[in-house]
């Protein structure tokens, strides 16, 4: 597959990151990759291997979860996503903490909270969040960039 061939297909697979098709592109792609398993990981490797600021990029290239206006800005995937673990319905009262948690995280981490929603609720999500708000920035940068490489994972699966 040519080079831009691969990353218009594969470009979105990491919210708003491009270049993490891009720098896979150009070590060369083989047949080896054409399994999503194989390609999460070779793309996994890209980001691991890229500096802690390019990787604070990406984390802060993903949208906060939770709530109808939200959703309105999200990518399409990133919208199905929240869409399918009822991200979109909200009580009121969810609603409100979920804004309350993204402030507090946002503040205290610099990035979004990032979950792989698919095949949760959005009282797991909620949960989670609740508990990973207290954790310390380490744990939780290298906890953000796992939940990433699982959503990246799924987008590959759709693929």
């Amino acid at each position: 597959m040519a080079t831009k061939s691969f990353v218009n297909l594969y470009g979105g697979v990491y919210e708003h990151s491009p270049w993490i098709a891009e720098r896979l592109a150009e070590g060369g792609i083989s047949l080896a990759l054409d399994d999503p398993k194989t390609l999460a990981s070779a793309m996994q490797v890209v980001v691991e291997r890229a500096t802690r600021d390019e990787k604070l990029a990406l984390l802060r290239a993903h949208p906060d979860l939770a709530g109808k206006l939200a959703l309105a800005d999200l990518t399409t995937s990133s919208r199905d996503e929240q869409q399918g673990a009822g991200l979109d319905q909200c009580s009121a009262k969810e609603l409100a903490r979920f804004s309350e948690l993204n402030d507090a995280y946002k503040g205290k981490f610099g990035f979004p909270f990032i979950f792989a929603v698919k095949g949760y609720h959005r009282r797991d999500i909620l949960a989670a969040f609740e508990r990973r708000v207290n954790n310390d920035i380490e744990t939780e940068f290298n906890e953000a960039l796992q939940q990433v490489h699982r959503i990246a994972l799924m987008r590959l699966q759709a693929l």
